[in-house]
């Protein structure tokens, strides 16, 4: 059932990022995800869970991550950040991405990419037994051969029963000692770093929903939900 809910919230990414134009608006494009969910009888987790005023996030730009859908139009150049989390019969999963509207810098293009490999490089560190440290441990040391920071108050965390549980935080940036918590198997959890070009934190706008960096800076978020087990961990949020 994991899957299913995974495969829901996956199909429904890919096919509002293949709907993002120049010109139309980013509640245009939270009504294409609904229309998605509602269709395969799934429930927004974002508005289900903690009243958001919207189906799923949309970040663009400056804007990092728990933008509100709405009047904002969508420009050639822009990043455009979808954060899709969902549930059905009783489970939960959460997966997300940053796409580019074309054309873009070079630098950009850079960016995104790099972002997608940390998500790749904190995924490989997922397994039964090993440190939940390590996610953080080798994701910093790919962000910062790479000239890169990592917002550090964005952080994975336990999804499946709900939409964040046990473990409710986990480090995707390098942590100094004291997380002594291990993965097992069977744990389900999500990976996803928020690499930036400059930015440290993510700060509350005047919204009280909307994230930006700090300092100011673009930054990329790239998310599975993935499940620990003795050998590879299964990425549950794949389309199919």
């Amino acid at each position: 059932m994991l899957k299913s809910i995974g495969r829901i919230v996956a199909n429904t990414l890919r096919v509002m990022s293949r709907a993002i134009e120049p010109g139309m608006t980013t509640h245009e494009l939270d009504e294409i995800g609904r229309a998605e969910l509602d269709r395969e009888g799934a429930q927004s987790a974002p508005k289900s869970t903690y009243g958001f005023p919207g189906t799923t996030c949309i970040s663009v730009n400056e804007e990092i991550a728990h933008g509100i859908p709405g009047g904002r139009v969508i420009e050639a150049g822009d990043l455009v950040n979808i954060d899709v989390s969902a549930s059905k019969a009783g489970l939960f999963a959460d997966t997300g991405a940053s796409f580019r509207v074309r054309p873009v810098k070079p630098s950009l293009d850079r960016l995104c990419r790099d972002g997608t490999r940390a998500m790749q490089i904190g995924i490989a560190q997922v397994g039964h037994d090993r440190p939940l440290a390590g996610i953080g441990k080798a994701i910093g040391r790919f962000a910062s051969a790479r000239g890169y920071t990592l917002i550090r108050n964005l952080a994975s965390h336990g999804v499946g029963r709900t939409l964040h549980e046990y473990p409710d935080e986990i480090a995707t940036w390098p942590t100094r000692g004291g997380d002594r918590r291990r993965i097992h198997k069977g744990l389900v959890l999500t990976i996803e770093p928020f690499l930036s070009n400059g930015g440290m934190m993510a700060t509350e706008g005047a919204d009280g929903w909307t994230l930006y960096s700090q300092p100011p800076a673009l930054a990329v978020q790239y998310e599975h939900t993935v499940v620990a087990t003795d050998r590879a961990p299964i990425i549950a949020t794949l389309p199919g």
